[in-house]
């Protein structure tokens, strides 16, 4: 009886398998591994808290590491061995917006070369850690933003881009909620980054700071490696129905995909800044590097907060928190910070609730396939990514050349307006248009 029950249930979850890839009917040969192979449980069981342990381990390891580039920035700023220290916030603004900007690419490779997506996260970490230890012997702003910078985010996108892929085949119910989970895991290492970076660079320098940082980087994720896999074994076959960009010319992603560039554009401004500005206004090096550990400490909460809300409410419900309390920070918080009590509360309010927008992307993914029941979830989100990239390197670039002096003041305008102008989604919802 209880094989009966077994084999039952591994058939439906290929067909629910092949119902959340794409509506589409797939092949023969698409359909036999799940008729051969007994599947693990989706949304729970050992293997699929594997797969979400070893990919919030990557999470952490990549964007933790990317987002605490502020404590690296400090150091570069005042390092005479680095040429060109002016313009040292492109390298972490390329690391994070080429490693968003690369996951469309990733995923369709994945896609078109799928025996070989097995190993993507081994290459990425791989090359991800060589691009550290390369910029380990970098002199100059322009090498580092070769190394460090776009070096590290294509590796990057490369070592998470499987967790995207095959997220979908181990969680359904709880897909907004394990994905909080694995965004949470970027907030926990950046509340241990900066502390660490801050420590290394200040008795060790930048160049052995790297290189440890190379060698520490592989060490951590190896072990997970094994587990970063798909549930469903992988066919040979190209599963070209997935290619499906239709949903992009639909006027709701079209309004969700204008709110994410626009949350984007003044996003990561804080999280680059913030020790620097803490400085600015008389904190110690110590204090300043806290204001980076509280935004990410409060980003755990805030991600997995909003991805167990995403699982239960509208999108535009969650993207509208999200923006409200972020403007609210900013504009209130930031904005009147005269000393470090204020802006260690700004960095908590902003964590909170700008950390967690990236926690209502399954839920967009949700809403747009609702409308376009072809489009493919794995493909939406890599375009989400990338509009993510686009919002980061736009501004980004910009602020890196004119963000000091009398331009901290601009710096929090722009980003409070275009947090506040993301949350479209409202007005849209008010029109009937969501």
């Amino acid at each position: 009886m209880s094989s009966e029950k077994s084999s039952s249930t591994d058939s439906s979850l290929c067909h629910q398998h092949e119902s959340l890839e794409s509506p589409s009917s797939l092949t023969s040969n698409e359909k036999k591994p799940c008729d051969e192979v007994s599947l693990p449980p989706i949304d729970g069981g050992y293997q699929a808290w594997m797969f979400l342990a070893a990919s919030t381990m990557i999470e952490a390891l990549v964007w933790g590491f990317a987002f605490s580039f502020g404590v690296f920035e400090n150091y570069y700023r005042n390092n005479d061995q680095i040429e060109g220290s002016s313009m040292v916030a492109v390298i972490g603004t390329c690391a994070t917006g080429v490693a968003y900007l690369s996951c469309p690419v990733v995923i369709v490779t994945m896609i078109l070369l799928p025996r070989y997506a097995r190993w993507v996260s081994t290459v990425g970490l791989s090359l991800m850690c060589l691009s550290l230890a390369m910029a380990s012997f970098a002199t100059s702003v322009t090498t580092l933003v070769i190394s460090q910078g776009i070096g590290f985010g294509i590796g990057g996108c490369i070592a998470y881009s499987p967790s995207i892929m095959f997220m979908s085949e181990w969680f359904d119910k709880r897909r907004g909620l394990a994905f909080g989970m694995v965004w949470a895991g970027s907030g926990i290492s950046g509340i241990i980054f900066p502390l660490i970076l801050g420590k290394f660079l200040d008795h060790l320098g930048y160049q052995t700071t790297l290189r440890i940082c190379s060698v520490l980087l592989f060490v951590l994720a190896a072990p997970f490696l094994y587990f970063h896999r798909p549930r469903i074994p992988i066919s040979k076959d190209i599963a070209h129905h997935r290619l499906n960009a239709k949903f992009m010319l639909n006027p709701m992603f079209i309004v969700y995909q204008s709110s994410n560039i626009l949350e984007a554009l003044g996003f990561f401004i804080p999280a680059i800044y913030l020790p620097t500005f803490a400085r600015h206004i008389g904190a110690s090096e110590l204090v300043a590097s806290l204001t980076v550990t509280a935004l990410n400490l409060a980003s755990v909460f805030g991600s997995i907060s909003m991805g167990h809300l995403s699982d239960r409410c509208h999108v535009w419900i969650c993207i509208t928190i999200s923006s409200i309390g972020t403007v609210v920070s900013v504009f209130l918080l930031w904005g009147l910070a005269t000393n470090v009590a204020v802006l260690m509360l700004f960095s908590v309010a902003y964590g909170l609730f700008a950390g967690s927008y990236s926690a209502t992307w399954s839920g967009t993914i949700r809403a747009v396939q609702k409308v376009d029941s072809d489009a493919d979830a794995t493909i939406i989100f890599s375009v989400i990514a990338f509009g993510r990239g686009i919002g980061n390197v736009t501004l980004g670039r910009g602020v890196a050349g004119e963000a000091y002096g009398t331009g901290y003041g601009l710096m929090i305008v722009c980003t409070g307006l275009t947090v506040a102008t993301s949350g479209m989604c409202l007005l849209a919802r008010l029109f009937k248009h969501l």
